[in-house]
């Protein structure tokens, strides 16, 4: 049995604690706020202020490796989170009839949910935890190191005090300070290779009326223009968001802040307006989240682990596992912030053919899915002499396929309209 400190009490501190409680090691963590997810997240998610945490009342949905995880290491947390509202969607709900099945097939689903609910039960599960306690209000200050080439990590500092651990975890977010922490005690630098995204994201939470219908029938959740994407997030207990994506360097960015025109310029993506026309209440204000960046942090370097408590087995299991999946998320986001700031339409008539071909064709379908869902890359799951059958078949049928959005004149009207903002949609617009 270990003692362990786990640093950070947020989504991935809590499953870290849970799961090493459950296999039988003493775990403290450490979290700085003196507040945590309760028994109403509907309240919490709309009044709880958390500066250090910009993610948690952006839109989420959790793919199948999450729960994947939760079916086999904490199915207790899945049955309270779908108890608690969430919904499981799987990605041929949208045929209506599901095609024939394959191996695989059964794991390609979602879990619609805004981040809280999952917070909140992974919260009562840790309170049921014996071998798991939650310091609330309780800052890292340090961490207490013995040494040697390179020094071990012994405990951490809070106050005055000091806790002893044989691992300590690091589960603070991306403004972490143990890294400088080892620098100071005299480690080499952890390798920090990041990547700043150039995508600037705004959503808008909505709630369903308690007698209209809760969905717009068999309409895609996703729209785009060349310079922006837009979508929606249906989620837990008659919520959902809108969401529109542009580069941080588009000028009408800060005018999306206001509600009006965020609404106004929503409207013209036929799967926000699709939600919106559902006569559902705002419950937010327009929530801002930029300057992000995927970042890669490694405690082994090229001449071995910088810091004693980094065991080179964990090091290699993360290469070979997460790094496809890191390095497959910059190329993405690369490519997304690129198009938006350039405001053309995709150079890869192709992967754009594919997206939309999904929709319509199962087999793409399925591909599509086993790419979200981290299942395969997109060079294994689409490059297939099925899927290129279907998606020539598919652009035969459809050569005129491209943006369901607005034309930038249209969004400019939009931008520059006097309030309330009632530019409407055009035919062009879809």
């Amino acid at each position: 049995m270990a003692r362990v400190a786990v640093i950070g009490g947020s989504v991935g501190g809590l499953a870290t604690a849970l799961m090493l409680g459950r296999r039988g090691h003493r775990v403290t963590v450490f979290e700085q706020d003196t507040r945590q997810a309760g028994d109403d997240p509907h309240h919490d998610f709309f009044h709880w202020p958390r500066p250090r945490v910009p993610q948690a009342d952006q839109p989420h949905s959790f793919l199948a490796p999450v729960r994947t995880v939760l079916r086999a290491e904490l199915p207790d947390v899945l049955a309270e989170l779908l108890a608690r509202g969430a919904r499981e969607y799987h990605e041929f709900d949208w045929f209506g009839t599901p095609p024939p099945h394959r191996p695989g097939d059964e794991e390609l689903v979602t879990l619609r949910t805004r981040r809280i609910v999952l917070e909140a039960a992974l919260v009562a599960a840790v309170g049921r935890e014996s071998g798991v306690t939650v310091r609330q209000g309780s800052r890292v200050d340090g961490l207490t190191l013995a040494p040697g080439r390179p020094p071990r990590v012994t405990g951490v500092r809070v106050g005055t005090g000091t806790y002893p651990a044989d691992l300590v975890i690091d589960a603070s977010g991306r403004r972490s300070p143990v890294p400088r922490w080892l620098v100071a005690a005299g480690c080499r630098p952890p390798v920090v290779d990041s990547h700043r995204t150039g995508l600037a994201y705004l959503c808008r939470w909505y709630r369903l009326g308690p007698d209209g219908p809760r969905e717009p029938g068999r309409v895609k959740t996703g729209s785009s223009a060349p310079f922006a994407l837009a979508g929606v997030f249906p989620s837990d207990n008659d919520t959902f968001a809108v969401s529109i994506v542009v580069s941080t360097g588009d000028p009408t960015r800060g005018a999306l802040r206001d509600p009006a025109v965020f609404q106004a310029a929503a409207r013209h993506f036929p799967a926000c307006a699709a939600w919106l026309g559902l006569a559902a209440e705002p419950c937010s204000p327009v929530l801002a989240m930029a300057g992000l960046d995927n970042r890669w942090t490694a405690l082994t370097d090229d001449a071995g682990p910088v810091v004693a408590a980094d065991p080179a087995g964990y090091h290699a299991w993360t290469v070979r596992e997460l790094r496809p999946v890191f390095d497959a998320q910059v190329t993405g986001d690369r490519t997304v912030g690129e198009r938006l700031a350039e405001g053309a339409p995709p150079s890869d008539h192709r992967a754009a053919a594919l997206a939309a071909c999904a929709f319509d064709d199962p087999v793409v379908m399925r591909a599509r899915a086993q790419i979200r869902h981290l299942v395969h890359p997109p060079a294994e799951a689409y490059g297939t002499d099925e899927v290129e059958r279907h998606l020539t078949a598919w652009l035969t049928a459809h050569p005129e396929s491209g943006h369901d959005g607005p034309t930038r004149a249209e969004w400019e009207a939009v931008v520059a309209a006097p309030p309330p903002y009632a530019v409407e949609p055009s035919a062009s617009s879809g």
